[in-house]
């Protein structure tokens, strides 16, 4: 096959046919980008939407009715798609082929990724970026959908939303409160003395329960600070399927935590909140509902003290 130029944007989306996402990054980059697979849906229904990207964060998408499948961007073929010259898997080639147009997130600042998929498809490609401008006054989520204007969208929802049906109220009056005390950087943490010195606090208000949420990156942290509570005042759920996570946070009253992507999901689910928020850009970052909360600490969490905290959550809790 010769090799020729990448295709050109496409200045509208198909009427009937297949539309691929292919979003790489971490949890808050991909549910920063699910107003693009919201907008692609609405805009272009008699389209099939599909996701080249991470199955545990793809399966989100897939499960809430915003793409029809996904496809672990993972997978070993996919190397010669990312190398110049690459040896293109047959498999693969008939893949990309397979649709009509293409929205890609990656970081292709040479065109590698593009070119190669265009020597196997003549699918419309639309190239976004990977990560938002910072130094741009424009909240991520609209730095995302800026690239479908190129396809006549220009009026989409800029708020990640996971419809999941939401059940706070426990029966028993108790309030279960969600919180992530980590991130994917410790820069963006609250020290855990910290935490386990606000959760202890809580912890003596008879009407709440604490489901800590985390992955493996918070290593034992939760078991610790699990175990420093009441006994039967806590549960752990650390590193279990993200569908089951975003139950479980429905599930829940409130939520809090720092900047990350298990916030940006509490916020796409529409649970109230409480963010400790550090050193990240806010205008760019932010959760993006009213529901949410910022708790600002001029950019070093460690000068907010357990009581400001503690003060913040009861101002807020009786409306949660």
């Amino acid at each position: 096959m010769s090799h020729s130029a990448p295709p050109t944007p496409v200045a509208s989306g198909p009427a009937s046919g297949r539309i691929l996402v292919v979003r790489g990054g971490a949890l808050g980059d991909f549910i920063l980008t699910l107003p693009v697979l919201a907008a692609l849906r609405s805009h272009f229904p008699g389209n099939r939407i599909e996701v080249l990207g991470y199955p545990q964060w793809a399966s989100l998408a897939v499960e809430t009715g915003l793409a029809d499948d996904a496809r672990s961007i993972e997978a070993r073929p996919l190397a010669g798609f990312f190398a110049r010259g690459g040896s293109l898997d047959s498999d693969l080639s008939g893949y990309f082929r397979s649709f009509h147009l293409i929205v890609s997130f990656l970081f292709d600042p040479d065109l590698i990724f593009r070119t190669n998929v265009g020597l196997a498809s003549q699918a419309g490609f639309i190239q976004g970026p990977h990560r938002p401008d910072e130094t741009l006054p424009l909240h991520a989520c609209d730095q995302l959908l800026r690239p479908l204007q190129q396809l006549a969208v220009f009026d989409a929802d800029a708020v990640p939303r996971l419809r999941r049906a939401r059940n706070g109220a426990a029966p028993d009056g108790v309030r279960r409160i969600a919180v992530h005390p980590g991130s994917g950087s410790e820069r963006k943490n609250w020290p855990e003395a910290a935490w386990a010195e606000l959760l202890r606090r809580l912890s003596q208000d008879p009407g709440l329960r604490f489901l800590l949420v985390g992955a493996d990156a918070e290593g034992d942290r939760l078991e610790r600070l699990a175990a420093a509570l009441p006994p039967d005042h806590s549960e752990v759920l650390r590193a279990r399927p993200l569908p089951e996570v975003a139950n479980r946070l429905a599930g829940c009253t409130g939520f809090l935590g720092h900047d990350s992507g298990i916030t940006h999901l509490a916020a796409a689910i529409g649970l109230p909140g409480i963010v400790l928020w550090g050193p990240s850009r806010l205008p760019v970052w932010r959760p993006r509902s009213d529901r949410m909360d910022i708790l600002e600490s001029g950019g070093d969490l460690a000068t907010l003290l357990p009581g400001t905290v503690e003060a913040a959550i009861r101002g807020k809790i009786g409306s949660w």
